[in-house]
């Protein structure tokens, strides 16, 4: 049975006529009346009692009047589901890392971004990379990327993806003779990094600290490129996953290092309010997320 016909019921019960039924279904009386016609004989029984100025449902016409009535009261719940949801896949997101390797590959992903979910807005935030959770506490940022899972009441971690840290020196430096590199190996090392403090440092977080170890000298280089040029003239070697160094063109010069035994791994989070948590555009972009950097 097509929805027509049980629009016509309900119209035609809940306006008491075929003429009132005619200007609110935007069809003629004539038109109506074919309907009705048909879809009586379709059923073998009448839907209305007809009088000149009343139409009354017969008891089978009263128990389709209740089906449209379910029908339409689900579609309309529906539609507003649907316009629900469409509206929670739109917004804006505030994106920060306490790693600025991230700040390499980022641009890539936000451009994928824009073809998938146009109507998700993302705008990087750099600056204090060591401040991203109390960021997101006070709402600064939306989301943060991170490497160690976090326990609080307030914020969730989703674990991304895991990578390896290897440190990255000229062929010609004399630790490249070496199978993998000790922590005791950066005593005598000059180690370029792109910021301070030490602690927002991966390595130093990660291995030197614990081994109490600390390189002989240690420079705070922003860009990445200067960094590589030191390292093409052995001035100094970086610590840095492979991934991060895709961008850009490597002398063949440059080689990669494996630091300890069993490698330097970490794992990568995003940190987000759990209460934004399940909002369709968060939830976007975290899948989306974990897909492109699988891949690097």
């Amino acid at each position: 049975m097509e929805l027509k016909y049980f629009r016509l019921i309900k119209t035609i019960t809940e306006e008491g006529s075929l003429a009132n039924s005619s200007e609110r279904l935007f069809l003629t009386q004539s038109a109506l009346s074919h309907q009705l016609k048909d879809l009586e004989e379709r059923l073998g029984f009448k839907v209305f009692y007809r009088s000149r100025n009343k139409w009354q449902l017969t008891e089978e016409g009263t128990e389709l009047y209740k089906l449209a009535n379910k029908l339409f009261s689900s579609i309309d719940e529906s539609f507003r589901t649907i316009r629900d949801i469409k509206e929670g896949s739109k917004g804006s997101i505030k994106l920060s890392a306490e790693c600025q390797s991230f700040f390499h590959s980022i641009p890539e992903f936000i451009q994928k971004m824009e073809l998938l979910y146009p109507e998700i807005g993302i705008d990087v935030a750099l600056g204090a990379t060591h401040q991203t959770v109390s960021q997101v506490l006070s709402n600064e940022i939306d989301i943060a990327i991170v490497t160690s899972q976090l326990a609080s009441e307030a914020l969730e971690s989703i674990k991304v993806f895991e990578d390896e840290i290897f440190a990255v020196m000229h062929k010609e430096n004399k630790l490249n003779n070496l199978a993998y590199l000790d922590a005791s190996h950066f005593k005598s090392v000059h180690m370029l990094i792109n910021s301070f403090p030490l602690e927002g440092v991966a390595v130093y977080e990660h291995f030197l600290k614990p081994n109490k170890i600390n390189p002989i000298k240690i420079s705070a280089i922003p860009f990445t490129e200067i960094s590589l040029s030191m390292i093409k003239a052995n001035m100094g070697i970086m610590c840095a996953p492979i991934w991060q160094l895709k961008p850009f063109k490597l002398s063949e010069d440059i080689v990669f290092k494996r630091i300890s035994e069993n490698g330097l791994k970490r794992n990568h989070y995003l940190v987000v309010k759990k209460e934004h948590r399940n909002k369709k555009y968060i939830h976007n972009f975290i899948s989306s997320f974990e897909d492109y950097f699988l891949d690097l």
